[in-house]
Formats: C-alpha cells, sequence, structure tokens
C-alpha cells in the first residue's frame, strides 16, 4: 500500500509582519512543514532570521512578479514587478529573486512556486521549470512526485468570502480525501491582517485551523504522515 504523505506549505512568507509571523506560529504550534519566501517583501529578512533559527522549516522561492485583484469585473494590478508576458523580463527577475534569497538564507530554496500561481502560464512556467531542474528541486504543479492541493482556500477566484474552506471542518474532510502519495497542501496563515491585495481576513481564519488539535489527530488518526520539503528531496 502507498503511503499518504502530506507536505503543508505556507506562502506569502516575508511579505508582511503578519504572514511572517503567521507561518512561524503555525510552524511551532501546527501543521505548517514547509514555507514560501517572497525575498521582496517587507518582511522578508525577519523571515529569513527564523528560518535560520528554525532549519526544520523548508523554506523554498515564492516568485513574485506582481499581484492582481479582481475589479470592475477585470484583473488590475496592484502591482506589477515586470510583464509576466516578457520572457526575457521574467527570466532576469526570476534569477534575481533567486540570487536575494541565496544571500538572505544562504541556500538553496528547497521548492518553486509563485505569486497567485502566475508560472501556470508561459513563459514564466519555462522559465522556473528550467531554474527547478538546474537544482533539482519540485516545482509547483509541474513535478509529478508532488500532487498539489489548494482546496484550503476562503475566497471565490473573484475574491468572495468562503470562511467555512478554512475551518477545522473543511480541513478534516479535505485530510480524509487525501490520496495515496505525497500531496502539499498550500496555505495563507497570518497573525494579523497588515497587507493589501484580496486574500486577508480570511489568514487569521487559516491560522486557527492549522494550529487547531484536532487537525493533528486526524493526522495520527488517519495514518498520515506529516513531511516537509527537506523530506523529499536531499540536495
Amino acid at each position: 500500500m502507498i503511503p499518504r504523505c502530506l507536505v503543508v506549505n505556507g506562502d506569502d512568507f516575508g511579505l508582511s509582519s503578519g504572514t511572517t509571523g503567521g507561518i512561524a506560529r503555525a510552524h511551532a504550534c501546527g501543521v505548517v512543514t514547509s514555507a514560501s519566501l517572497m525575498v521582496r517583501g517587507q518582511a522578508a529578512p525577519a523571515a529569513a532570521l527564523y528560518a535560520q533559527q528554525h532549519p526544520d522549516l523548508a523554506v523554498g522561492l515564492h516568485l513574485d512578479l506582481g499581484e492582481w485583484v479582481w475589479k470592475e469585473d477585470e484583473w488590475t494590478p496592484l502591482y506589477q514587478v515586470v510583464s509576466p508576458d516578457d520572457a526575457e523580463e521574467v527570466e532576469l527577475e526570476a534569477w534575481c529573486q533567486l540570487d536575494t534569497f541565496r544571500r538572505l538564507l544562504r541556500r538553496n530554496p528547497t521548492h518553486l512556486d509563485s505569486h497567485q500561481h502566475v508560472h501556470r502560464r508561459e513563459p514564466v512556467r519555462t522559465v522556473l521549470l528550467k531554474m527547478a531542474d538546474s537544482f533539482n528541486v519540485p516545482l509547483r504543479e509541474c513535478t509529478a512526485a508532488v500532487r498539489y492541493c489548494g482546496d484550503f482556500y476562503g475566497q471565490t477566484p473573484h475574491g468572495s468570502s468562503l470562511t467555512d474552506a478554512v475551518g477545522v471542518e473543511a480541513l478534516l474532510k479535505l485530510l480524509e480525501a487525501l490520496p495515496p502519495g505525497t500531496t502539499e497542501l498550500g496555505c495563507h496563515p497570518a497573525t494579523h491582517d497588515d497587507m493589501g491585495g484580496m486574500y486577508r481576513s480570511e489568514r487569521c481564519l487559516e491560522l486557527q485551523t492549522l494550529c487547531d488539535p484536532r487537525v493533528r489527530e486526524a493526522l495520527h488518526r488517519d495514518r498520515i504522515s506529516l513531511k516537509s520539503f527537506h523530506d523529499l528531496w536531499l540536495r
């Protein structure tokens, strides 16, 4: 029988003090095992310091090319670093952010992904696939050995609130239905709301759920092994 393994990854590590503190608390008191660092975030140095002091937290690169919000029936940029459609600009920015990651943490990332999943489209996908291959780490949704689950999320695609989706009962149902093999569960916890964008108050609800003792009890009961990207790839 193929065992069921779960990596719980906190996105937006370093974005703000709230998101950084949320991931740190969910790692210390909950089930978060890995995080994805936004090196351009205001709290990136604090996030890197926490990671250095807690080497069991696997840390990947959360490529930040911009953020878009749903406004007046269309996606509008809240900010944009480079155009996600310009392959040359994307590649330069991606390697620049990787260099910053290495400077902050003094090591390579354990995995790669991107803010608002911009790497689901070309040319960002190809750029990050090349980067992932260059030091043998997984890229979210592009590495067959790791299934990605993004269902633990408290909004619709256009920003309407779905708080029940990040409650304890919802997470327990996700765990119960977890297939054999390794799954990465994405999450976005925060201790308080100090960031812009669409996804804000739901983050505090996520933190409560991730630290709820019923979640660990379910993992034990359902024989799901909690893993991190450290466990999956040895560099």
